[in-house]
């Protein structure tokens, strides 16, 4: 397969490989098992913690910041790289989703005294953020949300639920849509508030998914707000202004790339496919499974050629149009195919999956990949839903191309 670092420049290349230097000298390879393994639910949050520690500490945490914040003023061609770096390396992610999404909105939007209550903790991976957007009866749709939050003498006073919410189990906090008027246009009535999960009224409910991981591992979440007080405060921005927010969160998803993490998945299957199965059979050497795998790779080729082009534009400072679109959907696709195969080359051997959760590895009767392809795949079916379906996406798509209004 290409090289996606082949389209930069020489001194850009020699960054990505100071960066995959440091990572591969820092990061322990027990994390990047469970990252392989598409299992980053069953990292612990300490350790989620202490990777975000070692990039503060190294100055590569958040490189697109402010330099007041610990920024570095990279080009969009280097913070590309650097993150294509940490993705082909599997490192976990980020402690929480308040560094990748909440953190620019606080710097772009949130008073200086509330970023200075926040942000410091947000980078020293003091405090956990989950994100409360989706809600049982308004999914795909961002502004039908009905979560309340009325406003009384000093608080507000939250009533409604959020679901599908992240490591909500884990957080200390969580930044939450809520609906604060009904007098205009749904989209008009939404503001953005941060929440104490802590507070009294908060109740956290998990969701055992088709993959049954179990508690404490689970991955989602329902959260019920019961009359719970915040202080106005803990608004950010202005009200009625959430809609606007949000939409500039999700720009952020941007500058992750989409197809290094899926190449060394794909090499990953590839090493287990070609290892010999208990049964002395290697997957490898079948001819239809190679062409599956082939065409696969193929399809990964192309992805990364439109995320090459995609780059391009956002550089130029070009409207992305339809790519983010594409690359959401072609990624999410091509991640299932991955699954897809895994499950194949396992064959009878996942079918104790879900033992993984219940005994040391080395007491496994197969190996932790073979146990984990079933539980994987499960998982995985959520990758053409969240962040907007690809239904959805491709409704994106047509209106650009066809210039729909």
């Amino acid at each position: 397969m290409t090289d996606l670092f082949a389209a930069f420049s020489e001194e850009d290349i020699a960054f990505a490989e100071e960066v995959r230097g440091w990572v591969r000298a820092t990061y322990p390879a027990e994390m990047r098992l469970s990252v392989q393994r598409s299992v980053t639910d069953r990292i612990e949050r300490e350790d989620h913690v202490w990777w975000q520690r070692q990039l503060y500490e190294k100055g590569w945490l958040v490189p697109h910041w402010p330099r007041e914040w610990g920024g570095k003023d990279w080009s969009i061609a280097r913070l590309f790289l650097f993150r294509s770096v940490l993705a082909e390396e599997q490192v976990p992610d980020y402690a929480g989703a308040g560094m990748e999404l909440l953190g620019p909105v606080l710097l772009r939007y949130a008073s200086d005294e509330q970023r200075q209550r926040f942000l410091p903790d947000l980078l020293e991976a003091n405090v956990w953020w989950c994100q409360g957007y989706s809600e049982p009866n308004a999914g795909s749709d961002l502004a039908a949300v009905q979560m309340r939050a009325d406003r009384q003498s000093d608080h507000y006073l939250v009533n409604g639920s959020k679901i599908w919410t992240s490591s909500a189990q884990k957080a200390d906090w969580i930044f939450c849509l809520v609906r604060t008027s009904r007098e205009d246009r749904k989209q008009k009535g939404i503001s953005f508030l941060l929440i104490d999960m802590k507070s009294n009224g908060v109740t956290v409910r998990p969701i055992i998914t088709a993959d049954q991981t179990p508690e404490p591992y689970q991955e989602v979440n329902e959260v019920i707000f019961n009359e719970v007080e915040v202080p106005l405060d803990n608004l950010i921005g202005e009200e009625g202004q959430g809609w606007s927010y949000a939409k500039y969160l999700l720009e952020f998803e941007r500058a992750n790339p989409v197809t290094p993490a899926l190449k060394a998945r794909l090499n990953h299957l590839k090493s287990f496919a070609c290892t010999a199965r208990p049964d002395g059979k290697v997957v490898w050497q079948r001819p239809s499974f190679r062409e599956r795998y082939l065409n696969l790779e193929i399809d990964i080729f192309s992805i990364e050629a439109l995320e090459l082009d995609f780059l391009v534009q956002w550089e130029k400072g070009d409207s992305p149009g339809a790519f983010a679109s594409m690359l959401k959907t072609r990624g999410t696709e091509a991640e299932q195919r991955i699954d897809e195969l895994f499950l194949d080359a396992a064959g009878f051997q996942n079918l104790a999956g879900r033992a993984i959760f219940a005994c040391d590895e080395e007491d496994f009767p197969f190996s932790a990949d073979a146990h984990l392809a079933a539980p994987a795949y499960l998982n995985g079916r959520k990758a053409s839903i969240y962040g907007g379906t690809n239904e959805i996406q491709r409704n994106i798509m047509v209106k650009f191309v066809l210039g729909l209004p």
